[in-house]
């Protein structure tokens, strides 16, 4: 089986700053991949590298078999590559449903069809599919996040730090819908709470410096306090 994302030996730079120095992951369909790693390890960098927002200065990046290294980011999504970034930005001065149309690539039957099945899986975004997104919570700007990806034919599904100042009832039902999502599409996930992480994931990477250095099975890792206190300081 060929991965839908193959990273190798992957270099970027923000600035002048060399952030990323060596990544190297697969993933492959219908898998969950979490990328683990303490702060400034280049998680939220690699993301942005894949999705063409930053300078690439060497290594590879394949889209189902093709390279998609160097295509700026209106390419790569146009490619099948969603991204929902760690800020969740959404337009304040449209509704929810405005915020879904205009992050439709496709205003076709299956765009609908994806984007009501983006709805059932998150009902306050159904209630309130009318309110100005300037109205809604933390946790319901994130679901919107989401949701806009969701809708669209997408390969794979970049998501940073879904649970990024959320209450904790919020991050259950944020997790709870990333589970449900598995099902239908291929992620990667970059956060912090290793709970929810554990949860969702079926493999991770950490980073380390910018580079990968430890990869395997959640359940291995969930196992293996020593792994985690080395690179992820849990319980430290």
């Amino acid at each position: 089986m060929k991965p839908v994302l193959k990273l190798e030996n992957l270099s970027s730079f923000i600035g002048a700053f060399h952030i990323v120095q060596g990544v190297s992951l697969d993933v492959f369909p219908g898998e969950a991949v979490v990328i683990l790693g303490r702060n400034g390890a280049g998680k939220t960098t690699t993301l942005r590298t894949i999705m063409g927002l930053l300078r690439v200065a060497g290594g590879v990046i394949e889209l189902a078999g093709e390279t998609i290294l160097g295509l700026p980011a209106h390419q790569v999504a146009r490619r099948g590559v969603g991204y929902v970034p760690e800020d969740c930005i959404v337009f304040n001065f449209l509704t929810v449903k405005e915020n879904l149309q205009i992050a439709m690539r496709k205003a076709d039957k299956e765009t609908y069809a994806r984007q009501s099945y983006a709805l059932d899986l998150f009902p306050d975004l159904k209630k309130a599919y009318s309110r100005y997104a300037a109205t809604l919570s933390g946790g319901q700007r994130q679901m919107l996040a989401i949701a806009r990806v969701l809708q669209n034919d997408n390969k794979i599904i970049l998501i940073d730090e879904p649970s990024k100042g959320l209450a904790p009832i919020i991050v259950e039902r944020v997790g709870e819908a990333l589970i449900t999502m598995k099902n239908s599409c291929t992620l990667i996930l970059v956060e912090q709470n290793f709970p929810l992480a554990c949860a969702v994931g079926d493999r991770y990477y950490i980073l380390n410096g910018g580079r990968s250095v430890h990869s395997g099975h959640v359940t291995e890792l969930a196992n293996d306090v020593q792994l985690q206190n080395r690179f992820l300081s849990i319980g430290a």
